[in-house]
């Protein structure tokens, strides 16, 4: 059979033009061979170099975008610190004042602080751009982290411990920034936030994992203070490689009717930041039961490695899920559909639990990490396609602020039920806060079916 390109006439073999129109000549002999120029010209090849090959092809061309490799550096060194900074806390405190009640209490009055300045730290970033609030933001929260060593490291009253502590609230969302920049950067190409929107996902998961076992490796392995001092040296590093990217940075929006109202205040926000909650409530109550969980069987130094898997089983999904272009359709419709998975997921860890086998919880919590990624890497995505341009940050702020707020409830029901009951009833709470969690999402999609009944 003849090449596509050639067709037959009288017997003999005639080139045909390419579809472009260019045709490239030459001479064998007495033969003239004529063959298709490539399609859009040599110029258009040189400008759409194949970057690379497979499933990593999305996030090459993430990050051939300049400046990019730079802030995603900054934005992982400032980001692994929100993962140090408690866990060295309670070591610190706890070693030195021989109290987990006061360690918890410290901590635990740092993330309310956190709850109410985070957004506050984001409608200033919003407001006055990154550069100009999250590097000033950094050092106040690095002030705090340094003061409260030294409380400790001194023998200071147990109220400057708390006194110390409050400025850490300041600590900027680096997470939600970087977020915002690939926002900006992909404004016009869904399939590109998309995969950008998975790969903080991941970066978040793998903060998780790295941070608490490196806190703890240098308060046990060096000193109880160095775990906070090396938080607050990594965070203005990462923070100022982070900020010096300007090229990158998106652009403040100067339209006044943007800032009519705090995000919070958005209806169709609120369904979003009840549906973190209640993942945040999922993710605090996993944990701790999966402590308690081993505690009972006499393994407690088990339960870090497996709460890891849940953790790399999120980090992994996180990254398939960006290799992959997102389906069609409705993406509130996703949302709930995702949701509703994590909460059938969340029983199968239940069930795990019951049977008594640690291989099995751990087993189930991969598998659980992988359906929590995908509704992570949405409801991100959902969020900024919901929150005006001028108030990107404050938005996915307060949808950290809901995460946050759900894990510390959490932790607490989870404790509490794991105190009263055996150490597997406290499994039961992650699935309770799932279907409460995919109820809210499901009421945004109520609520998008009754506006564009409405409408029509």
């Amino acid at each position: 059979m003849p090449p596509s390109h050639v067709h037959r006439s009288h017997g003999r073999r005639v080139p045909r033009p390419a579809r472009d129109g260019s045709l490239f000549l030459g001479v064998t002999g007495h033969t003239l061979i004529a063959r298709p120029g490539a399609t859009g010209g040599p110029a258009r090849a040189a400008r759409r170099p194949r970057l690379t090959a497979g499933r990593l092809a999305p996030y090459a061309r993430l990050f051939a975008v300049p400046g990019a490799r730079a802030f995603t550096v900054g934005n992982m060194l400032a980001r692994l610190p929100m993962g140090m900074l408690s866990v060295s806390a309670v070591i610190m405190i706890a070693s030195t004042r021989g109290s987990y009640a006061l360690a918890g209490a410290v901590t635990a009055t740092g993330l309310a602080a956190t709850a109410v300045v985070g957004p506050l730290t984001a409608r200033l970033v919003d407001r006055h751009g990154q550069a100009r609030i999250a590097l000033p933001a950094a050092l106040i929260a690095a002030a705090g982290a340094l003061a409260l060593a030294a409380c400790v490291r001194f023998g200071a009253p147990d109220w400057a411990l708390f006194a110390s502590y409050l400025p850490t609230a300041t600590t900027p969302n680096t997470g939600g920034m970087s977020r915002a920049r690939w926002a900006h950067l992909f404004r016009a190409d869904p399939a590109a936030r998309h995969t950008a929107n998975s790969f903080e996902q991941a970066a978040d998961e793998l903060c998780f994992v790295a941070g608490p076992p490196l806190a703890a490796l240098l308060c046990t392995g060096l000193f109880p203070e160095s775990g906070t001092l090396a938080g607050a040296v990594l965070l203005l590093a990462g923070m100022g490689i982070f900020t010096a990217q300007r090229a990158t940075e998106p652009p403040v929006t100067r339209e006044a009717g943007d800032r009519s109202a705090p995000s919070l205040r958005l209806p169709a926000l609120a369904p979003l930041l009840g549906a973190f909650l209640g993942i945040g409530v999922v993710f605090g109550s996993m944990e701790v039961a999966t402590i308690a969980f081993a505690d009972g069987r006499g393994q407690q130094g088990a339960a870090g490695v497996v709460l890891a898997f849940h953790a790399a089983g999120s980090a992994v999904a996180g990254l398939v899920v960006g290799a992959v272009r997102p389906p069609e359709g409705s993406m509130t419709r996703r949302f709930a559909l995702c949701v509703g998975v994590v909460a059938v997921l969340a029983l199968v860890s239940f069930a795990a639990a019951s049977s008594g086998s640690l291989v099995l919880l751990g087993a189930a919590l991969l598998v659980a990490g992988m359906g929590t990624a995908p509704a992570m890497v949405t409801g991100m995505t959902l969020i900024q396609s919901t929150v005006p341009a001028a108030r990107l940050n404050e938005g996915m702020t307060w949808a950290v602020t809901a995460l946050l707020s759900g894990i510390a409830t959490g932790s607490a029901t989870a404790g509490r039920v794991a105190d009263l009951l055996p150490p597997p009833a406290a499994f039961t709470v992650p699935p309770c806060a799932a279907v409460l969690a995919a109820a809210a999402a499901s009421s945004a999609v109520v609520r998008l079916k009754w506006r564009a009944r409405r409408a029509g």
